[in-house]
């Protein structure tokens, strides 16, 4: 992408461009946001830093993790909350947009998050979202998706934009001495993993906006 980026986010380049193209499908700046499973915060910091929405919230089950995020993010109009995504602790029609990158595939009840994201939304408002799966669940997926109380917007698979981040981070990894990053893409042995099930059709990774309606 050539995004230029401060010299404290190069490192995380490959995560964080994944972050600005998923996030950038809908216009950010004046909004209020949330970031479902927002993990260690370092997507939220930059996103607040170069999209300018008024305010930003970055959930996550992780109490640690939180406690994390308060103490390194320290930037206006960012705040982090302890929650569940299936449960989130927000009134209806609270957010004009909803982050979830790489985090729901984890979720027991994905339909009950989906449904969750609805709710918090407002008309208008936008579920900007992206995840992978293996190739046995693609079609539960896609039904999940279809039966969202939201219309989508656009989809779009990535499997070959992730596996190429992926190899060129794992590159700069073995040439880099180990340092704690806030964004994905760490563990380079599961990046290996998915690069793999990415290239061999295992695995599908895809973009959406949808519009609450």
């Amino acid at each position: 992408m050539a995004l230029p980026l401060e010299a404290s986010d190069e490192p995380d380049r490959f995560g964080v461009q994944l972050y600005h193209r998923t996030a950038t499908r809908a216009d950010l700046k004046g909004k209020k946001v949330l970031e479902v499973s927002c993990g260690h915060g370092g997507a939220a910091s930059y996103l607040v830093r170069t999209l300018g929405p008024a305010s930003y919230t970055g959930l996550d089950l992780n109490s640690a993790g939180v406690d994390f995020c308060r103490k390194k993010h320290q930037l206006p109009g960012l705040d982090f909350v302890q929650g569940n995504a299936e449960n989130l602790p927000f009134g209806d029609q609270s957010y004009d947009a909803v982050i979830n990158i790489e985090a729901s595939v984890e979720y027991p009840r994905f339909p009950r998050f989906l449904a969750e994201v609805s709710r918090v939304l407002r008309p208008g408002g936008h579920f900007l979202y992206a995840d992978v799966r293996g190739r046995d669940h693609i079609a539960q997926w896609e039904e999940e998706l279809a039966a969202a109380p939201m219309r989508l917007m656009s989809e779009r698979v990535i499997d070959e934009q992730v596996a190429r981040a992926l190899e060129k981070n794992v590159s700069r990894r073995q040439n880099e001495r180990p340092r704690y990053m806030p964004a994905f893409f760490v563990d380079m042995g599961m990046s290996k993993k998915i690069c793999h099930g990415l290239r061999s059709g295992e695995m599908s990774y895809r973009m959406y906006c949808f519009a609450n309606d």
